[in-house]
């Protein structure tokens, strides 16, 4: 994408993202740090935390787990470090995996999703293990590019299913 591209499809998918947000009023949501590579998540993740929307972002573990760390509004942006697998990660201090669990909503990453909600991922499975073992799991949406969301991803037993997706086009419920 040329620089052009790239602030539109960032400006599209913070306003998607915002009104994810303003639909489910979500007031505690996890979501991560985008990567170069990935949808940019940044801006939306500023907005929501002088929104006053509380985030936990996830940093991957050596076990298969993810930790969870809050996100602090321009410290996380300016800060953060990477996990052992090149993962952005915020510098605010750990918590247990188990604090995912009173999120109002989960913004995760994908490869692609397709048009069934099934997720294909990076291969690590992070995500497919702490959604799978929620008691209650909010809504689930990844955040994709338009071309992302095919007709079907390859799939094994373990894999999770999202609610949707969010794209830089808008919001898609499945």
């Amino acid at each position: 994408m040329t620089a052009t591209e790239r602030d539109a499809t960032a400006a599209a998918l913070t306003r998607n993202l915002i009104s994810l947000v303003q639909e489910h009023k979500a007031g505690y949501i996890s979501a991560y740090l985008s990567t170069p590579d990935e949808p940019p998540t940044r801006d939306f993740l500023h907005w929501a935390a002088e929104h006053g929307v509380r985030i936990l972002l996830p940093i991957s573990r050596q076990d298969g787990l993810l930790d969870w760390a809050p996100y602090v509004a321009g410290e996380a942006a300016i800060n953060e470090g990477v996990d052992d697998f090149g993962m952005p990660t915020p510098p605010s201090d750990p918590l247990a995996p188990m604090a995912i669990n009173d999120v109002d909503l989960i913004i995760v990453p994908a490869a692609s999703i397709d048009r069934s909600g099934m997720r294909m991922g990076w291969g690590r499975g992070y995500f497919d293990k702490t959604l799978g073992s929620m008691e209650r799991c909010p809504p689930v949406y990844a955040v994709i590019f338009d071309g992302e969301l095919v007709d079907s991803v390859p799939s094994e037993v373990h894999d999770q299913k999202v609610d949707g997706v969010v794209t830089p086009s808008g919001v898609v419920t499945f």
